[in-house]
C-alpha cells in the first residue's frame, strides 16, 4: 500500500575542491540547532525508472527502486514547489507497484517504464536537534556514483531535509552558514537530474509549435500547452484525492475547449472539434465527483445556518448517508475514466495537436489584431444569451437560459484571461467584470441543482419515516436565493457591459 510524506529539503554542493576537503561545517548554534548527532553511515542502491525519452524527468518527477536504509522500497517524488516534493512510497518489489504506475500514467501512457540510471551512494546521516532534543532536520552527506549504460560520474552532495512541522527559515539559516564554508545550493533539483547531466544524457524533448514568435498562432499554442500541462499535472492529484484537484483538472479541460472555439480563426476546428468533444467527455466523467462535492458543501453550509428549532429528525445523518452513497460511485467513475484507453488517446491527441498545430491564415497575424476580435465575438455571444434569459418569465425555461448564459460568461472570462499577456489591463478588467457575472449565475445554477437534491432528500426522509420539514425549509431558502440573484443580475451585467470595457480592447 502506497503512503505519502511531504519532503521539504535543500541540496548543496561544494563550490571548490578546497571546500570539499574541509567538509561540512558544524551547524551547532545555527538558528535553533543546539546539537548535531551522528547517526552513522548507510549504503544506498537506487535504480531510477523512466521512459526512454525521459517523460518523467521532463516534468521533474522521479521514480526509483532503492535498497538499503530504513525506507528501502519504491519511491515516486512529485514536485509541489521549488524544494518541496511529495514522496509516495510503496513496499519493495521486483516490478513497479501498480499504485505508483497509476500516478505516472498521464505522463507515461503507452510507453514502458524501464531502468535508466543507477545511483550508488554512501550516506552519512546526522540529526539536527533543538535545545529540548527534538528533531529539526536530517543532514545527509552523500558520496554518489551514477551509472548510465557504460557512462559513470561521481560527486559529493549535501542535503538538509526538514522534520515535520519545522519552518523553512531553518534552511535559510543553514544555507547562510554553508555559504561561508564554501557550499552552494545545487543547480540540479534532484540527484537524477544531476546524474543525467553528468552522464551526458539527451535533455527531455517537449513538443512545440505555433509558428514564429510574436504571432497569434504562437500565443494561442503556448496557452494551449499551459492547459495541457495543467491537465496532465492534476492527474496524480485526482488519483490521490487531493483537495480541489478534480476542480482544477476540469478547469484545464474547459479552458482548452473554450480556446478551441474562441480562436477558430487561428486553429482549424475540423481538427480541434473532435478533441474538444473528448475533453467534454472527460470533464463530464470528472464532474460527477466534483459536482457532488460542491453540492454537499453547499447543503452542509446552509444546514449549519439554521437555528436548532428548524432542525427536525436525523438530518445530518441523512445528509452524510446520502453523500457517501453518491460520492462512492462518482469517484469510481472518475478513476475509471483516467484508467481508460480513451483518456490516453485524448492526451496523445493533445500532444499531436501541439506538436503540429492545424494553423489557419489568422495564425500568422499579430496577436493584437486577432485576440481582441476573438474576445469580443465571445462577448457578443454572452450579451445575446443574457438578454434572452432576462426576457423570459421565471421558471424552468429561464433557469436553463441563465445556465447557458453562465457557460458563455465563463468562455468570455477564459478568453480575456488567455489574451491578457498581449492585451494587458483591458483584458484583465474585462475578465474581472465578467467573472462577477459568472459567479452570480453560478450561484443561481447551484441553487437550481440544490433544490432538486433537496426534493430527493425529502423523499428519502419520508420513505424512512423521518420528518421532511427541514428539507422543505432549505428548499424555500434556496428558492429565495435564486430569485435574489435574478434581481441582482441586471445591475451586475450593466457594469460588465460598459462600453468602455469593450472599447479598450479594440
Amino acid at each position: 500500500m502506497a503512503d505519502t510524506k511531504r519532503e521539504i529539503e535543500r541540496k548543496f554542493e561544494f563550490s571548490k575542491a578546497k571546500s570539499a576537503r574541509r567538509g561540512v561545517p558544524d551547524l551547532t548554534g545555527t538558528a535553533a540547532i543546539a546539537a548535531v548527532t551522528d547517526q552513522g553511515t548507510v549504503d544506498l542502491d537506487a535504480v531510477y525508472y523512466d521512459t526512454p525519452d525521459q517523460r518523467l524527468a521532463a516534468d521533474g518527477l522521479t521514480l526509483r527502486r532503492r535498497t538499503g536504509g530504513a525506507d528501502e522500497g519504491w519511491h515516486l517524488k512529485l514536485p509541489v514547489s521549488p524544494g518541496v516534493r511529495d514522496e509516495v512510497g510503496a513496499e519493495l518489489s521486483d516490478t513497479v507497484p501498480p499504485a505508483l504506475a497509476a500516478l505516472v500514467r498521464s505522463r507515461v501512457r503507452d510507453a514502458a517504464l524501464a531502468p535508466q540510471v543507477r545511483l550508488v551512494s554512501s550516506r552519512r546521516v546526522s540529526h539536527l536537534l533543538d535545545a529540548d532534543g527534538a528533531l529539526l532536520a536530517e543532514l545527509s552527506t552523500d558520496e554518489v556514483l551514477a551509472e548510465r549504460g557504460d557512462t559513470t560520474a561521481g560527486w559529493t552532495e549535501v542535503e538538509v531535509e526538514l522534520a515535520e512541522g519545522v519552518g523553512p527559515d531553518l534552511l535559510d539559516a543553514v544555507e547562510k552558514t554553508f555559504r561561508k564554508a564554501g557550499l552552494k545550493v545545487s543547480d540540479a533539483p534532484s540527484k537524477l537530474a544531476r546524474a543525467l547531466a553528468e552522464t551526458d544524457a539527451e535533455p527531455p524533448a517537449r513538443p512545440s509549435g505555433g509558428g514564429p514568435d510574436g504571432t497569434a498562432g504562437a500565443h494561442v499554442v503556448a496557452y494551449l500547452a499551459e492547459q495541457r500541462d495543467a491537465l496532465v499535472a492534476q492527474d496524480p492529484a485526482v488519483r490521490r484525492d487531493l483537495p480541489d484537484s478534480v476542480h482544477q483538472m476540469r478547469v484545464a479541460t474547459r479552458r482548452l475547449r473554450s480556446a478551441f472555439k474562441t480562436y477558430r480563426k487561428v486553429l482549424d476546428r475540423e481538427v480541434t472539434d473532435p478533441i474538444g468533444e473528448e475533453l467534454r467527455w472527460l470533464a463530464a466523467e470528472l464532474g460527477v465527483d466534483r459536482d457532488q462535492e460542491v453540492l454537499m458543501e453547499r447543503l452542509q453550509a446552509h444546514l449549519a445556518e439554521l437555528p436548532r428549532t428548524l432542525l427536525t429528525g436525523p438530518v445530518r445523518t441523512r445528509l452524510r448517508t446520502w453523500n457517501t452513497a453518491r460520492r462512492t460511485g462518482s469517484r469510481r467513475r472518475a478513476l475509471a475514466a483516467l484508467d481508460s484507453d480513451r483518456y490516453v488517446t485524448l492526451l496523445n491527441g493533445l500532444d499531436a495537436l501541439l506538436d503540429e498545430p492545424p494553423l489557419l491564415d489568422g495564425a500568422a497575424k499579430s496577436p493584437k489584431k486577432v485576440l481582441p476580435k476573438a474576445v469580443l465575438r465571445d462577448y457578443a455571444r454572452l450579451a445575446t444569451r443574457i438578454d434572452s434569459a432576462l426576457a423570459l418569465d421565471e421558471g424552468k425555461e429561464r433557469d436553463l437560459a441563465l445556465h447557458e448564459a453562465r457557460k458563455a460568461a465563463k468562455r468570455v472570462r477564459y478568453a480575456a484571461e488567455s489574451a491578457e499577456p498581449e492585451l494587458g489591463k483591458p483584458a484583465k478588467h474585462l475578465a474581472k467584470a465578467v467573472k462577477k457575472v459568472q459567479t452570480l449565475l453560478g450561484d443561481h445554477q447551484d441553487s437550481v441543482v440544490a433544490r432538486e437534491a433537496l426534493r430527493g432528500l425529502a423523499a428519502l426522509a419520508t420513505d424512512a419515516g423521518e420528518p421532511a420539514f427541514t428539507w422543505g425549509v432549505l428548499y424555500g431558502r434556496e428558492e429565495a436565493l435564486a430569485e435574489r440573484r435574478e434581481r441582482e443580475l441586471p445591475a451586475i451585467w450593466a457594469k460588465a457591459s460598459a462600453p468602455a470595457l469593450r472599447t479598450a480592447l479594440k
